[in-house]
């Protein structure tokens, strides 16, 4: 079984709420504009991050199985895009930490 599916058994064992998607790479280090989220959506982006792709393009260079997971810490969504700042990403961050440590700690321990 492939971690995804794994993952996906863990989340629901545990009453964890997961999703998949399409991961947008930029390079920042920015918050992205509401003009930007716009056209990631129009791109059939569904989340925006900045340094998961160049670590998976170097793991698979290398043969490497990769399983990226991500905290979503700003929604984006159109029409309820608000400016957050720096602190308050890191709020969201650490109270998803728990969760983030018990799925990637199974999924360590299973391989």
């Amino acid at each position: 079984m492939e971690l995804r599916q794994k993952a996906k058994l863990i989340g629901i064992r545990n009453h964890i709420p997961l999703r998949e998607g399409v991961y947008v790479g930029v390079q920042g280090p920015t918050f992205e504009t509401p003009a930007e989220y716009r056209m990631f959506r129009i791109i059939g982006g569904d989340l925006v991050g900045m340094s998961t792709v160049p670590e998976v393009i170097v793991a698979r260079h290398m043969n490497m199985k990769v399983f990226g997971i991500s905290i979503v810490t700003d929604s984006g969504v159109p029409g309820k895009i608000v400016e957050i700042t720096h602190e308050e990403v890191q709020e969201v961050a650490m109270k998803a930490e728990p969760n983030m440590t018990l799925i990637l700690k199974e999924l360590v321990a299973g391989l």
